[in-house]
Formats: C-alpha cells, sequence, structure tokens
C-alpha cells in the first residue's frame, strides 16, 4: 500500500522490543547438543573457523609476551570476553546455512561477518569497546588496594582479590547480556542495534538461571581451551558460537521484525522443527 504521495504505509510499528520465552535452567545444554551437530554437519568450515578464531587470540597472547607483560596477558585475556560475540557471526552463518539445508560456504560467511551487516556490527563494536574502556580504567584503580607492604597481611591480599573479582565480574555480567542474543538478532533480522540490545537484555533478565547455566558453560570451555595450549579453542569456540545461534532462535521471538532483504537469512529457515523445551507453552 502507499499513501498520496507514493511513499508505502507501516501497518504497524516495530516493536521496541523482541518478546522472548521462558526457559528451563537446562537449556543450554540442549543448545550445546544442537550446536555439537552443526559441527558435524560442516566439519571442515567448522574447523577452518575455529582455528582462524584461536590463531586470532594466540597472536594477541603471543604480542603481549613479547611487547608487554605478564598483566598484559590477563588484560588480553580478558578483552577477548568482550571481542568473542563479533567473532562468533561466521559461527551464526554457517548454523544458518545448515538450517536453510544449504551448501556451506565460504564466501557467504565472509559476506556475513564482514560486509552484509557490518554498519550494526561496528556500532556495537562501538557499544562494546565503551565498556572495554570503563572496564579497563576501573581495573587499573582496583590496584589502589593493592597492599604496598613487604609481607602483606592475608586479610588484606583477599581484600584486593574481592574488589578485583568483583569488578571484572561486573563488566563481564554487562557484557554478557548486551552481547548474548543482540548479534544473532542482526543477523537474523533487520532491526537496528539498540533494539537487539535491549532485547538481548530482556531475555536475560528474564532466564536468570538459564543465562547463568550458559554462562558458566562458556567460562568452563573457555578454561578447557587455554588449559590445553588454545587446541581445544578451535573446537570449542565454534562449539559456543553454534550453540549461541540456537539459543537465540529458541529464546526470542523475532517474527515481528522484517527479514533481511539478501544474504543467508533472507529466506525463511527449512523444515527443522523447533525445539520442544519441556514446560514451555
Amino acid at each position: 500500500m502507499s499513501d498520496n504521495n507514493g511513499k508505502p504505509e507501516v501497518a504497524d510499528e516495530l516493536p521496541f522490543v523482541a518478546p522472548c520465552r521462558q526457559l528451563p535452567a537446562g537449556a543450554p545444554f540442549l543448545w550445546l547438543k544442537l550446536g555439537w551437530r552443526d559441527f558435524c554437519s560442516a566439519p571442515v568450515a567448522s574447523m577452518s573457523l575455529g582455528l582462524f578464531m584461536t590463531m586470532l587470540v594466540a597472536g594477541l597472547v603471543l604480542f603481549a609476551f613479547v611487547f608487554g607483560s605478564y598483566w598484559f596477558v590477563f588484560a588480553m585475556l580478558g578483552g577477548f570476553v568482550f571481542l568473542a560475540p563479533l567473532t562468533c557471526i561466521g559461527a551464526y552463518a554457517i548454523s544458518a546455512q545448515i538450517e536453510r539445508k544449504q551448501d556451506v560456504s565460504f564466501i557467504r560467511i565472509f559476506r556475513a561477518a564482514g560486509k552484509r551487516y557490518v554498519d550494526n556490527q561496528l556500532i556495537f563494536a562501538l557499544v562494546l569497546l565503551v565498556v572495554f574502556l570503563i572496564w579497563a580504567r576501573a581495573g587499573s584503580m582496583v590496584h589502589v588496594f593493592f597492599p604496598v607492604e613487604s609481607n602483606p597481611r592475608l586479610v588484606d591480599l583477599l581484600t584486593y582479590f574481592t574488589v578485583g573479582t568483583t569488578v571484572g565480574a561486573i563488566f563481564t555480567g554487562i557484557t554478557f547480556c548486551v552481547s548474548v542474543f543482540s548479534l544473532p538478532m542482526i543477523m537474523h533480522r533487520n532491526v537496528d542495534t539498540i533494539t537487539a540490545i535491549v532485547t538481548s537484555v530482556n531475555a536475560v533478565l528474564r532466564n536468570r538461571a538459564a543465562m547463568f547455566v550458559w554462562v558458566c558453560l562458556i567460562g568452563l570451555g573457555l578454561l578447557i581451551g587455554f588449559a590445553t595450549g588454545f587446541l581445544g579453542l578451535v573446537v570449542i569456540l565454534p562449539l559456543i558460537g553454534y550453540a549461541t545461534w540456537h539459543g537465540y532462535l529458541e529464546t526470542i521471538d523475532a517474527s515481528a521484525f522484517p527479514r533481511h532483504d539478501v544474504g543467508i537469512t533472507s529466506v525463511p529457515r527449512g523444515d527443522k522443527p523447533e525445539v520442544d523445551y519441556p514446560g514451555l507453552p
């Protein structure tokens, strides 16, 4: 339909936030199962993506060792928490192709990760950069609590580590809430960055138990990856990306938002049935 000036009419305004489902606490385990199925469905693409992501992390750490200090290495690993969601968009592209029964194409992956949604990705990266800079500043202020005595008391050390851990947990939690479902939504539907971020935060707050389990599983996976000399990350990082994509699909109802005009998600999903979580309405 169009008005007298030839401009298209919008029947209904888009909602400010996409609704979300109430999930059981164990839902992330099913996401991992679905993610592993995607990994096995596209092993070459999965290993290639995992290798690229792992080399990126290892390169940053090597740079820190050569030109920085041990403390800088820990800062880089902390910063990886903020950069990981951006690198996972390649995994979302692979899962989206699999569920549409398409042959996994590296060209489509590159377009999705580096071209198709670049505007919203840059805005999202800017948001994460602001959070990271504030976190870095807060982290530097934690040194005020470090005991300067040559033989510090145990209570002083505990105070220092408690404050540092609390600050890190707060900013990691903020980053998790902002990013867990926002980039998948940006890739899935034609939405702006703010809508995607608000939707992600709303979904986390309404599913605290499931999201707590999910963040613990992510943390455990990353610890295993680092403990294996980064080798485990080759598998773990794509797996987390695939699982996050399935978690988004089963948590967020974005049907009110339009599809992209071009790209992987411009066409509907295949005839793969939705996951039926026990106890969901």
